[in-house]
């Protein structure tokens, strides 16, 4: 077993967190073509709003962060009506952010987005798909001024045109070039009727994701098709703090079926350095899914459609990873069944559900079994090799 003392040697890794987008991110950098067409914050039916091209609504500009100013968190639905005036600063400062990684003792952390929701899905709004695909690039200039600026500390997700397969290679590759660690994915283009990610029509993606060591991330609620929090997960009856909760634990579960998908696709066979991660879904689902998936790929003669030479769960093993905040019985009992190797650790700060804040006193809890060869690569090693994090001397 590994001392609490040793954990204070790591340089902790958090996979997943996000950035209540600062109300100026795209106007501030739009060319003069799209300056006064770019998400901005105005008003929409006497609340502030998030409108790009004039006056489409892409949603509330409500900052989606559960930690107070002064650093309390709301455990129920106030912060619907909070503002970002009302919440910590470090949930859209990211030098702030970098503050509150020293206080909690992270290293570092994996940022995602909100107003373009969790796979770039909320720029389908937009008509013009210059102004479309300008939304995403100018989002991904603003993530490389922050992880420069934060000595990579703070490490964003590139957002993906999905909507278009050949920009979308193009901006793995410009995305690289800028120095970012990873995308961000949806998970169904086929809902807007694209092929969907097994078709080969996809395949230069999945080649430069994989040339370029750009991990492809799916959060949760990563496309229409995806994204149920406050439609079907919760039955008519239940009011808002239940839907809230509930619409929060099927997007976990929704993640098993896009991880499925890609284990039965033959995506993986033929690009064997693609890594793919599955974001905010937790980790106590994967031993049954992967050992249903062996399974019924066998009680289907499924090798009779697509021929592969491992089972998905060795697949999985390969390239896959899984991330873990609130849970306990996992961290503490399955881990050799999900493999060491393919667990990372998160906060979602400042998310509802984030773990927040007595997050070293988790850690301890769930890791007091592990050895010291587990946590070390739970905690930092996975996500160091996996997103090229340049750990400091004494941690490497």
């Amino acid at each position: 077993m590994a001392s609490a003392n040793e954990t204070e040697t790591l340089s902790i890794i958090d996979v997943d967190s996000h950035i209540s987008e600062p109300h100026d991110l795209w106007t501030s950098r739009a060319p003069a073509a799209f300056k006064d067409r770019v998400p901005r914050v105005g008003e929409h039916e006497g609340q502030r709003a998030w409108l790009v091209d004039g006056d489409v609504h892409l949603g509330m500009a409500i900052p989606s962060s559960v930690v107070g100013r002064g650093g309390d968190k709301s455990k129920g639905i106030e912060f619907f009506n909070w503002q970002i005036e009302d919440v910590h600063v470090a949930s859209y400062d990211m030098q702030a952010r970098v503050e509150l990684l020293d206080h909690f003792g992270l290293y570092a952390q994996i940022i995602y987005p909100n107003v373009a929701g969790f796979g770039n899905q909320n720029f389908m709004k937009v008509e013009d798909r210059d102004l479309r695909r300008a939304c995403a690039t100018i989002y991904n200039d603003a993530m490389a001024e922050i992880q420069s600026d934060t000595g990579e500390r703070v490490l964003p997700m590139a957002l993906m045109p999905w909507w278009n397969i050949e920009d979308s290679v193009a901006e793995v590759a410009r995305a690289a070039e800028l120095g970012l660690r990873g995308i961000v994915m949806c998970s169904d283009p086929d809902s807007i009727g694209l092929p969907d990610l097994a078709d080969d029509a996809w395949e230069p993606f999945w080649e430069v994701c994989a040339d370029k060591q750009m991990p492809v991330n799916f959060h949760i609620g990563a496309s229409e098709t995806s994204f149920n929090m406050f439609g079907r997960a919760s039955w008519p009856t239940m009011g808002m703090r239940r839907r809230l909760a509930l619409g929060s634990a099927s997007l976990f579960m929704e993640n098993s079926r896009v991880i499925s998908n890609m284990l039965y696709s033959g995506i993986l066979e033929r690009h064997s350095t693609l890594k793919v991660v599955s974001v905010e879904s937790g980790i106590g689902w994967i031993p049954f899914m992967l050992e249903a998936l062996d399974y019924e790929w066998s009680e289907t003669a499924s090798h009779e459609e697509c021929d592969l030479p491992m089972p998905p769960s060795e697949y999985f093993k390969r390239q896959v990873y899984g991330c873990f905040w609130f849970e306990k019985t996992a961290p503490q009992s399955l881990v050799e069944a999900i493999g060491a190797d393919n667990i990372l650790f998160e906060t979602d700060f400042p998310h509802p559900t984030c773990l927040y804040p007595d997050v070293q006193e988790y850690i301890e809890e769930i890791s007091a079994n592990w050895s010291a060869t587990t946590r070390r690569k739970i905690l930092q090693d996975n996500a160091a090799d996996l997103y090229r994090i340049k750990l400091p001397q004494a941690a490497s």
